[in-house]
């Protein structure tokens, strides 16, 4: 499911016929996920997951095209781990 489909599940699941509207609140919702993870490293919605900032330790790599060892810094990312009533439904 992309942005798009997901924009189209809550127009139905409202049942509203403002797609603008379901866009908006969409659009909401993933900018104050992505507000949270910033400021407060980690963004729990019970029942569906916790989206949470990780760090990646630096190691060493190797370049698919010349096959030379190269050095990748260490970096931050997200991780999402599914909470137990979503996981007991798939």
């Amino acid at each position: 499911m992309n942005k798009a489909e997901l924009v189209e599940a809550v127009v139905k699941s409202l049942g509203t016929s403002s797609r603008a509207e379901a866009e908006r609140v969409v659009t909401a919702v993933v900018d104050c996920i992505k507000t949270g993870i910033r400021k407060d490293k980690s963004v729990q919605l019970v029942g569906f997951g916790t989206f949470r900032v990780t760090e990646r330790a630096a190691r060493m790599g190797v370049n698919p095209k010349t096959g030379q060892k190269i050095k990748i810094k260490k970096s931050k990312t997200v991780k999402f781990a599914v909470g137990k009533e979503l996981k007991a439904k798939l």
